[in-house]
């Protein structure tokens, strides 16, 4: 009677299956939902000009920066200061172009340089001080956005005909394709090779599953979690010049909350704020998620802040699905 009873209360063998589906394929899904859900929303919505404004939204916003995350959140950290870091990088290169009169190479070098620079002090303090990174990054939000009013003066700073070259790529086409986001998919594709194929990116995803175990194992914790803040740091000022690219100036109010759209993309992605689980698709796929649920509220004529309002409900979604999924596994 008590065998037949707990065979019954057994959970279905499927179960677990289907949760660990939902954590692999989960991201892809919604994607392609959300994908279905625009285009029967509106006509609009799958026109070869919108879609190529989304892509190039995203790679001048969140989609570049999440890379870099994504990297932080592997090693159990979180980087506040990307948004900041963007504005820095935007100000900064259009100061070196129209007013130091810089060639453009060489201002972009400089902005990320500067950018990584940035990553150095938050990731010393974070890796070497221990200090909580989530306190450091923030601090360095506030420092580097007051950075970017100081050498923009709280104005915007047009590049002009010095800054062409730079306005020609942010809006330009390459194969029918925006070139920002031919950068970014490059630079995703640059990522993933290094997350899945390279010692450094298995070491970097260990040491956020169990950093005292590849402490024990010999390997320098600290210069591979600096590592991440730099690459952090050095892709939100790439983050910066696309975004000066793509309006022709430089500007403060660059990045203004993107921190929350970055750690979005990265959380929707399926990676785990408790470190030790990402990829570099799936990344990219919860950064087109958040352009197209961005582009689907702004075809329906939903106000900036409701929609705000909405993307932290699919934050909680995402970290319900990860919680979910976690427990499907013990």
């Amino acid at each position: 009677m008590s065998t037949t009873s707990e065979s019954a209360a057994a959970p279905s063998p499927f179960t677990p299956r289907i949760l660990e589906a939902v954590r692999h394929y989960g991201t892809l899904g919604i994607f392609l939902v959300l994908v279905l859900v625009a285009s029967l929303w509106s006509d609009a919505f799958l026109t070869e000009r919108n879609l190529m404004n989304v892509v190039r939204q995203v790679a001048s916003g969140a989609g570049i920066m999440a890379i870099g995350m994504l990297f932080v959140v592997l090693t159990r950290g979180i980087d506040l200061s990307v948004g900041s870091i963007a504005a820095v990088g935007s100000v900064l290169c259009a100061h070196l172009v129209a007013v130091q009169g810089y060639g453009v190479p060489m201002a972009i070098l400089l902005v990320i340089v500067s950018g990584a620079a940035c990553g150095v002090v938050t990731g010393f303090f974070v890796a070497y001080m221990r200090l909580p990174s989530f306190v450091i990054s923030l601090a360095m939000m506030a420092i580097a956005r007051g950075i970017s009013l100081i050498i923009s003066a709280g104005r915007p700073i047009t590049m002009g005909s010095p800054g062409a070259p730079l306005v020609d790529f942010g809006s330009g086409f390459l194969f029918g394709i925006p070139q920002p986001a031919i950068l970014m998919l490059a630079i995703y594709a640059v990522g993933g090779v290094v997350l899945a194929y390279t010692s450094f990116g298995r070491i970097v995803t260990a040491i956020g599953s169990n950093e005292e175990a590849v402490r024990l194992s010999g390997v320098p914790v600290e210069r591979y979690v600096l590592s991440v803040y730099v690459i952090s740091g050095a892709l939100a000022a790439v983050a910066g010049i696309v975004a000066a690219g793509r309006t022709g100036i430089g500007t403060p109010q660059v990045g203004v909350g993107a921190e929350l759209d970055v750690i979005a993309a990265v959380v929707i992605g399926g990676a785990s704020l408790m470190g030790g689980r990402g990829g570099m698709f799936n990344t990219l796929l919860g950064a087109l998620i958040l352009g197209i649920i961005t582009n689907i509220m702004n075809l329906a004529g939903v106000p900036g802040y409701h929609q705000n309002v909405y993307l932290g409900l699919i934050i909680i979604l995402a970290m319900l699905i990860q919680f979910v999924t976690a427990r499907s596994r013990r």
